[in-house]
């Protein structure tokens, strides 16, 4: 599959940013050795400009449906929101191929510790216009990190054998982005 020649935009022309209410930024993490342990974040941002892309989440804004661990996931033992209150996230050159599918190196940037991370996902034919005449284009990305090398390396032995978390963890944002008027 070829990728989208230079002279064509990953993206049609403008700046689009994320819909918070319809777009979601969330992560998976193998648990005890038997599932998948999911969570989110609340509060984010991102926005698409040509082929870069940028963004951030608010660590106080983390979800895992328990309150009493999400105050954990607060504290140095994981992301230590005092200290570091977001992660963020760049990416430039964002390719297109033929069927949709993207590919991209970005930077993320978790407890002051910067990495290079490989993308992968999917991105919209084309913009649709939405019931109020605003243009919406649909982006998926995801990424998987070893949350070690972050700075995230709390964990507890699991009395069937290993630990109860993973060190990979997958990182996805489904993104709803709107055109911005100029």
């Amino acid at each position: 599959m070829s990728t989208i020649t230079q002279n064509e935009t990953f993206a049609p022309a403008g700046t689009w940013s994320a819909d918070p209410v319809h777009s979601n930024v969330s992560f998976e993490i193998g648990y005890a050795g038997v599932n998948l342990f999911r969570g989110s974040f609340r509060e984010f941002t991102a926005t698409l400009s040509g082929n870069t892309l940028a963004g951030s989440a608010t660590i106080a804004s983390v979800d895992v449906k328990d309150e009493q661990l999400n105050g954990h996931l607060q504290t140095p033992d994981f992301f230590d929101a005092e200290r570091f209150p977001e992660i963020a996230f760049t990416a430039g050159g964002l390719a297109r191929e033929e069927n949709g599918a993207v590919s991209a190196t970005g930077e993320l940037t978790i407890k002051g510790v910067t990495r290079p991370v490989q993308l992968t996902g999917t991105i919209a034919d084309a913009p649709a216009t939405d019931p109020f005449g605003r243009e919406r284009l649909g982006l998926r990305l995801e990424t998987s990190i070893d949350r070690n090398e972050f700075g995230v390396s709390w964990n507890a032995p699991n009395q069937s054998g290993g630990n109860y978390l993973a060190d990979d963890v997958k990182l996805i944002a489904e993104l709803a982005l709107v055109r911005q008027e100029a």
